[in-house]
C-alpha cells in the first residue's frame, strides 16, 4: 500500500491545528485502506523529511502538501525531502482547483456577501516571493469569477503585490460600496489573521476542513499513486 503524507505548513495557533487535524480526518475517511500520516514543513513536529523516510523504509510514497499554491515549501522543502526515494513523489498543491472555487463561493453565501449589487470581493491570499504561485492564485480567482456575479481582483499578504489593504483600497476607489476580503487560507492562524485586520468590510472563514478539499487531497494521492505504478 502507497502511503498518504499529508504535509501541512504548521502553525502555532491550537485552533489552526484543529482545523488541519480534522481535514486529515477527512481524508482518512475517503481512503480509509490507505495509511495517512501528517509531517509538516515549519513550525510543527515531525518535519516531512524524517516523515518522509520512515514510509519510505515501509514502500511507496505520495506527499501531498497541504498548500494552496506552488511555492518555496513545495519548490525546496518538500522536494528535497522527496529526492533521495525514487519511490517517494510529490503531488502538486491543492490548487488551483475547482473545488477550491466552490469552497470560497460557500465561504461567501455563509457570509451573506459575494452577492449584493455594489460588492467587490478580493481573493485574500498568503503570497509568496516565487512567481508561479501568483499564477496558481490568479487562476483560482478566474475560476472564483465563474461562480459570482461581483468583482474579483486579488491581494497579497506577503511576499507578492498587490497587497490586500491595497487592493481593498482599490475596489474601493473604482466604486464598491462593500468589499469583501474571501480569506484563501486553509485554517486559522497568522495570515487569517492578516486578512482578518487589513481592513475589509466583510472577511469570510478560512476554507477549513471541508470535504470538497479532502477530495482534492484523495485526488493528488491516486494520481500520484498510478504515477508509481506505472513507474
Amino acid at each position: 500500500m502507497t502511503t498518504l503524507i499529508a504535509c501541512s505548513h504548521g502553525t502555532r495557533f491550537e485552533e489552526g491545528r484543529t482545523v488541519i487535524r480534522a481535514l486529515v480526518e477527512e481524508v482518512r475517511a475517503l481512503l480509509p485502506s490507505v495509511r495517512v500520516e501528517q509531517a509538516f514543513v515549519d513550525v510543527e513536529q515531525p518535519e516531512v523529511a524524517d516523515v518522509v523516510a520512515r514510509a519510505a523504509a515501509d514502500g511507496p510514497a505520495v506527499v501531498v502538501p497541504l498548500l494552496l499554491s506552488t511555492g518555496f515549501h513545495t519548490e525546496v522543502d518538500v522536494a528535497r525531502a522527496v529526492r533521495p526515494f525514487a519511490h517517494v513523489v510529490q503531488a502538486p498543491p491543492l490548487g488551483p482547483h475547482d473545488l477550491l472555487a466552490e469552497v470560497l463561493a460557500a465561504r461567501l453565501a455563509e457570509a451573506d456577501a459575494g452577492s449584493r449589487e455594489g460588492d467587490h470581493v478580493v481573493l485574500a491570499a498568503a503570497g509568496s516571493s516565487k512567481p508561479e504561485a501568483a499564477v496558481d492564485v490568479e487562476e483560482v480567482a478566474v475560476r472564483l469569477r465563474r461562480l459570482v456575479s461581483v468583482p474579483v481582483s486579488v491581494g497579497y499578504a506577503a511576499g507578492a503585490h498587490p497587497r490586500i489593504p491595497d487592493a481593498i483600497a482599490a475596489a474601493r476607489a473604482a466604486g464598491a460600496q462593500r468589499v469583501v476580503a474571501a480569506s484563501y487560507v486553509l485554517a486559522p492562524g497568522f495570515f487569517a489573521d492578516v486578512v482578518r485586520d487589513a481592513g475589509a468590510d466583510v472577511v469570510t472563514a478560512p476554507l477549513g476542513a471541508d470535504r470538497r478539499v479532502a477530495e482534492i487531497v484523495a485526488e493528488r494521492y491516486r494520481a500520484g499513486a498510478a504515477r508509481l505504478a506505472g513507474a
